[in-house]
Formats: structure tokens, C-alpha cells, sequence
């Protein structure tokens, strides 16, 4: 049976004794509801004989892998999530500083094992063979929604997850917690699904129809993750300064009942990722694809393109074949529909026009290499031994990853004003933050095509006196490696779009009197490796204060968020969610106004520039954050010792995570007179005072005159059309000829 804490004995041990080790118990302050662990009575994944079944019928049907469940969902990051080296070495870091905290991990990466009662000891030793495919079919395909809408799971109070509803209130009022893998499982061998009348007992009893896996829903179940921890014990909750009070007991160790995972929506505290609130904060949670050609021009390409165009295969405008609404949800977009069959039983399964394709496809291309390289050395912490067919599944998987990012913006250069326009229905990017980055890189040419300067330059790192900056390459431990990132990362002129979250000195006051040691590490320098700031250093520093750090177990405030929104991502949502940019002002959001899908960024042409390349870059894993992961890991958690020196040596062999190009456009200086007969403006961004002429017509549908800049049109006629904007504080005029 598996075991519960009182954390408060913990923080004594903590500082008695050097050395740590995971937790045999899960700590009350982790603990979150859903079902729990050995509540279940039916295998979560369906085995005969030894083997997992899903594959006898959901795979090797075709002679080249197109459709095929099991092949396509091998080669995803979800099949690879007990694997991922980068979340091992990651959750090394977080038992090291938090005893217990590998349990909210191993939740969602090893949901099988978690369930099953393998989360003790909380550093994964415990895991077997049979969990390292992480995000299963067995897992997803009993999932229920949370609210007992429709098909009941294990809840057994207080692991209730949701908030029971106003008596009062309307019926069906219940609100479920979707996030952070509080996931109500049904506990019978049926299988749910978004189709009716299927009966297949042979291999799984049932497949009963589920609406919950068509839903919006249905990926909040781990794609919003909150900090239990923080969110009950730190002063803040881990919540923004403008967000909804969070009902908290506050007590290390308390029982869960006073939690604030177990009385608050999750995404009201101890923010981690927020893709599913970025998600539903946009309207386009609410879209249907049949209405594609309602969204703005400028939204129609990219992945918002793909999407619908996907979906006409079924021939129903958009929705699915048997006539229920589609949404622009989580699964049209990385579950396309696609045209085939979903098993090779004999006897064969329909054809269906809109299976949905088990792809799974997000943006990391970099994860699936690290994967497999250090398989072939055998360092793989859990599912080592991949074949053949599993490394060609995987392959693919980091080729459509690649393209995915390729679909997921746009650039537009008008003038001397570049337009970055969000082509997703979260943030641009978003999902974990700690390392991930977008950024532009423009380069700069003479008329001798001479290059003037490079802005977002990223290559081999120097130091301040031009030194290289190396690491020791753990393969062999002797060779030094230059290694490869942002060169400067202060340049004025580099734009560089992230998520950096943090500690406040406030609560890291709170952590020292909890028992945490004063030289914790908050930051690296990342030429030099050394300590730049501690636990302590941070606490002793004025009232207010704050600190990045890749601390993701510890942090409890947002520093920095210039990630560019989605299309109308709502004010007041995004308060609520915990999700408005840091610093707000940016994108023009307010509460009476929606936030802007797109970055405007005035360029700063070096004199003598006659041209412009521009990319927009994304690199999954950076090296301060494989440097943070590598240094801060002291051993004293046995079982992950070598997470981070593995991670390292895999990041160094690998390319470093080289960054891929999301979009490109090119700069030359422009007249927005056209040949001054004639002008087409559209989509033109105006932040400065700007007039443009043309004898004849000038076209400007989907022009933007942002706020403090003052616009001139002169022609004998003006067509200012769909989507044409005038923030406040701005001036247009519009004069004839």
C-alpha cells in the first residue's frame, strides 16, 4: 500500500542529516486528487500473456506506416515520456530540493506505474520495465471527465477533483480540475472512445463512446500543471499579484482537505505551464472549424490552415463524419483526422474519414535524438533496448515536430516594422518553459553584401575576453567542448521571446525557516559555472524582491512572459488563469480589451544597411538550462546521480539542441506610396508618423496604426476594409486628391 507523510518530519530529517533520499511516503503537500494510487482493480494496460495487446491489432497492418495507432504514438513524445532524459534529470533537481516532489513528475510521465502504486520511493526507482511508455493507450483510453458528467472514474473522497458544485446552483454546475494529471480513470477493462457501436471483446472487453475525448477538455487532464506545493505553503500561493484569492491551510504536512490542490480550480495557483488556460482563454476554444472564414485573414495559414483543412476530409464542413460539431480543439490540430482504418484485425474495421491520427505532434525535435543516443550507450533511466521500428517511429516523430514549429507563425516586414504573428491557440510557445526559446535573428547587409551585424547571433560562446566556453564532456571526462548559445543575451537589438519564472525573497525567507539550506543555488553564471546567487543571498536582498531560477519545484512567481498571446486571448481570463504577460502592458490587453495574437517589433536598420535577413528562431533546450541541471546536481539522490551529466553528455553529441527556423522574411527599405499611383498597404503595421500617397487607390484592409502613431493616406480613393485598426491613442487621416 502506498504511503502518505507528514511533511513537517521530513523538513526535521532535512536538516539533521546531509545526505537525501527519496521519499517512501508522498507528502501531504504533493498529494492532489483524481484517482489514486492502487484504487483500481482493472489493469490500466491491457496484457495477455506477458505482452501488451495494443499493438497486436493497432499496428503493423500496413506496409508503410501511415494511419497505424500504435506506430505513429510510438514515435511521439507521449509514448517517450518515461524515457525523456531531459525530464529525469529535470526531476533529480526538484527530489534533491523538495523530498517527495518526484511524485507530481512521475504522475504524468509514468501515469501506469503511478497508478499501480510505483511512485514510492518518489525518485522512480520502483518503476518496472512495463512503464516506460509513459503516456499509454490504456491511460487515455479510460479517462473520464473529472465533473462525473458522463462515464463515473475512481473518486473516492477527499480525492475528489472537482468542486462538488453549488447546491444551489443550476443542475450540472460542477466544475472539474482539469490539470496537473488529476485524472478520473474508469476502473473497468472497457475502453472509451469517440465512437459508438463497437464491440471488440476479444482484446479489451468494450469500447464504450466518450464525448469527454472529443472535448476541449480532454488535454487539460496534464497540459495545466500547478505546484501543489507552492501553491498551499508559499505567501503568494504561486499566483500572480492580480489573480482570485486561493483557499489554503498553509501548514507543512496538514491533512489534504485544507489543501489548495483539493479547494481551488488548479489554475488558480503554483504556476508551472498554462497551455491548456492559454487555450481556453482564446476564443478559438470556442470556434468551429465550419466557421474557419470568420478569423482574421492574417489567422487563416499556419497550423489554424492545416487544421480545418484536415477536417474537410470527413465532408461535413468541418465536423466529424457522424455530424457532431468540431471545434479548433487540442486533438484538431495534433490529432488530425486523417483517412484509414484504426486496426488490422481479420475482418478489418471501417474506413473512416476522420480517424484521428494518435500523432501527438508538439515542437520538441531535440528530446527524441537525446533518446536515442543514449540508448545506444545503455544510460537511458527507463525503456531502454528501443528496436528498430521504435527508433524509425521516433525519427519521424522529431521530423513532424519540426514541422509543426514551421506552421506555427508568421513574419510580415513592412517598412521598418516587423509583424510576428501567432499562428497556434496557446502562447507562442508555450509548454514547459525552463530553456525553451524563440528569438529573431536578423542579419544586416551592405550593397556589397557585406554583413553590418547580426542581431539574436547564436554560436560558439565566448567570454568577456574572448576566451571559449567549454565544458568537460562527461563521455570521457577530460575532453573540453565549446558549447554553443544567445551570444548576448542583453543586445538591445535581440528579441528574444520566453517564459523566465522565479523566487521571491519572501518566500525563499519562508523556505529557510522550513529547513532549506542557505547555499542552495539559484543561479549559475553561464560562462563560468559558478554561483551568482543563493537561498540566502535572496533572502537577505529589500522586500519585493525576485530572482529567476530554473527551480521549477520552488518557484512562485513569473518574472518575465513576452510570450505572444493567442488570437483574443480574453483579459479577464487570463487574470483568473494566471496567465497574463509579464509585464502586462505588452500586447495591448486591458479589461476592456483583448490581447493582440501578434508582436510588433520596430527593426533598427544599421546605417548603410540596403537588406535584411530575418529568422525566427526556436530551440527546445538551452545550455543554461543544461548547464543548471548538470551543476546542481550534488548525488546525494543515489538512484539520479547521473541524470545531469547523462543529459549533458546527450546535449553535447547531439547538435546542443540546435535551434530550427520557425519563418524568415527579408527587410529592404520601403515606400508606402507604392508607384505612386497605385498603393497596396495590407497588413502594413504603423508605429511612427507615416504618410503614404498613391494618385489613384490605396488598399489597406488589415492595417494596424498602433497606439501614438499618426497615419496620412492621400488618394482619390481609400479602401480601408476588414480587419483596418486604430489602437487608442493613435491618429488616422484620410485625405483626397
Amino acid at each position: 500500500m502506498i504511503k502518505k507523510l507528514n511533511l513537517l518530519t521530513g523538513f526535521v530529517v532535512m536538516q539533521l542529516v546531509c545526505q537525501v533520499y527519496a521519499a517512501d511516503t508522498i507528502p501531504t503537500d504533493i498529494e492532489q486528487p483524481g484517482t489514486q494510487p492502487e484504487e483500481l482493480t482493472a489493469a490500466i494496460v491491457p496484457v495477455r500473456n506477458g505482452q501488451y495487446n495494443c499493438h497486436n491489432c493497432h499496428s503493423n497492418y500496413e506496409s508503410e506506416p501511415k494511419v497505424e495507432p500504435w506506430y505513429n504514438w510510438q514515435g511521439s513524445m507521449m509514448s517517450h515520456a518515461g524515457r525523456d532524459p531531459l525530464f529525469w534529470a529535470t526531476m533529480a533537481i526538484a527530489e534533491q530540493t523538495f523530498d517527495g516532489s518526484g511524485d507530481l513528475c512521475l504522475r504524468c510521465h509514468a501515469p501506469k506505474g503511478w497508478l499501480e502504486g510505483r511512485s514510492t520511493p518518489t525518485d522512480g526507482s520502483a518503476l518496472l520495465a512495463g512503464d516506460q511508455n509513459g503516456v499509454e493507450c490504456g491511460f487515455c483510453h479510460r479517462l473520464t471527465n473529472p465533473d462525473d458528467s458522463e462515464h463515473q472514474g475512481v473518486q473516492n473522497a477527499p480525492y475528489v477533483a472537482n468542486d462538488s458544485g453549488d447546491p444551489d446552483g443550476i443542475s450540472g454546475n460542477i466544475k472539474a480540475y482539469h490539470g496537473t494529471g488529476m485524472a478520473s480513470v474508469l476502473d473497468t477493462r472497457e475502453i472509451l472512445g469517440p465512437y459508438a457501436g463497437i464491440s471488440v471483446g476479444m482484446a479489451h472487453g468494450n469500447t464504450r463512446q466518450s464525448q469527454f475525448h472529443r472535448s476541449v477538455d480532454f488535454c487539460g487532464t496534464c497540459h495545466d500543471v500547478s505546484n501543489p506545493a507552492v501553491g498551499d505553503l508559499a505567501h503568494n500561493h504561486g499566483a500572480q499579484a492580480t489573480a482570485d484569492p486561493v483557499v489554503a491551510d498553509g501548514t507543512p504536512g496538514s491533512a489534504v482537505n485544507g489543501k489548495a490542490a483539493f479547494n481551488n480550480l488548479p489554475y488558480k495557483y503554483g504556476i508551472v505551464e498554462r497551455t491548456f488556460s492559454e487555450y481556453k482563454a482564446s476564443p478559438l476554444s470556442r470556434t468551429l472549424i465550419s466557421d474557419y472564414s470568420r478569423l482574421p485573414l492574417e489567422l487563416q495559414a499556419g497550423a489554424i490552415a492545416n487544421a480545418r483543412t484536415a477536417a474537410l476530409l470527413a465532408g461535413q464542413n468541418g465536423n466529424y463524419a457522424d455530424g457532431t460539431p468540431r471545434y479548433f480543439s487540442c486533438q484538431s490540430c495534433h490529432m488530425q483526422p486523417v483517412v484509414g482504418q484504426g486496426a488490422g484485425f481479420p475482418g478489418g474495421p471501417p474506413t473512416r474519414t476522420d480517424l484521428p491520427l494518435h500523432d501527438l505532434t508538439g515542437g520538441n525535435y531535440w528530446v527524441p535524438q537525446a533518446i536515442e543516443y543514449l540508448d545506444g550507450l545503455g544510460k537511458l533511466r527507463l525503456g531502454g533496448g528501443l528496436d528498430a521500428r521504435q527508433i524509425a517511429a521516433t525519427r519521424r516523430g522529431a521530423e513532424r515536430a519540426k514541422g509543426q514549429l514551421e506552421s506555427a507563425a508568421s513574419l510580415r516586414v513592412t517598412g521598418d516594422v516587423l509583424k510576428v504573428v501567432n499562428l497556434t491557440a496557446h502562447k507562442l510557445i508555450s509548454g514547459y518553459p525552463e530553456g525553451r526559446r524563440m528569438w529573431l535573428n536578423i542579419k544586416w547587409f551592405n550593397g556589397a553584401n557585406t554583413l553590418l551585424r547580426e542581431d539574436g547571433a547564436y554560436g560558439p560562446l565566448k567570454d568577456g575576453n574572448g576566451d571559449a566556453v567549454t565544458v568537460i564532456d562527461p563521455s570521457d571526462g577530460v575532453t573540453r567542448v565549446q558549447v554553443r548559445s544567445l551570444l548576448n543575451l542583453e543586445d538591445a537589438n535581440t528579441k528574444v521571446y520566453e517564459a523566465h519564472y522565479g523566487l521571491t525573497r519572501e518566500w525563499a525567507q519562508q523556505l529557510h525557516a522550513m529547513g532549506k539550506d542557505d547555499s542552495l543555488v539559484i543561479q549559475y553564471d553561464r560562462l563560468t559555472g559558478s554561483p551568482i546567487l543563493t537561498l540566502g543571498q535572496l533572502r537577505a536582498q529589500a522586500a519585493a524582491s525576485e530572482a529567476k531560477s530554473f527551480h521549477f519545484v520552488l518557484n512562485n512567481t513569473v518574472v518575465k512572459d513576452n510570450r505572444i498571446p493567442p488570437w483574443e486571448m480574453d483579459f479577464e481570463d487570463a487574470r483568473k488563469r494566471n496567465i497574463l504577460p509579464v509585464p502586462v502592458a505588452q500586447y495591448d490587453g486591458s479589461p476592456q480589451e483583448a490581447f493582440r495574437f501578434f508582436d510588433v517589433v520596430k527593426l533598427n536598420p544599421p546605417a548603410g544597411a540596403v537588406r535584411a535577413e530575418v529568422r525566427l528562431m526556436y530551440q527546445p533546450t538551452s545550455w543554461e538550462y543544461i548547464q543548471f541541471l548538470s551543476l546542481s546536481n550534488n548525488g546525494t539522490v543515489s538512484f539520479l546521480k547521473d541524470e545531469g551529466k547523462n543529459l549533458l553528455q546527450a546535449w553535447l553529441h547531439t547538435g546542443m539542441a540546435e535551434p530550427h527556423v520557425m519563418a524568415t522574411a527579408n527587410w529592404v527599405p520601403a515606400d508606402c506610396s507604392g508607384d505612386g499611383i497605385d498603393a497596396d498597404i495590407s497588413g502594413w503595421v504603423f508605429v511612427d508618423t507615416r504618410t503614404c500617397t498613391a494618385s489613384n487607390s490605396i488598399l489597406a484592409p488589415g492595417v494596424l496604426v498602433d497606439a501614438g502613431a499618426q497615419l496620412t493616406l492621400v488618394s482619390k480613393a481609400v479602401t480601408l476594409g476588414k480587419g483596418f485598426a486604430v489602437e487608442e491613442g493613435a491618429q488616422l487621416n484620410v485625405r483626397g486628391m
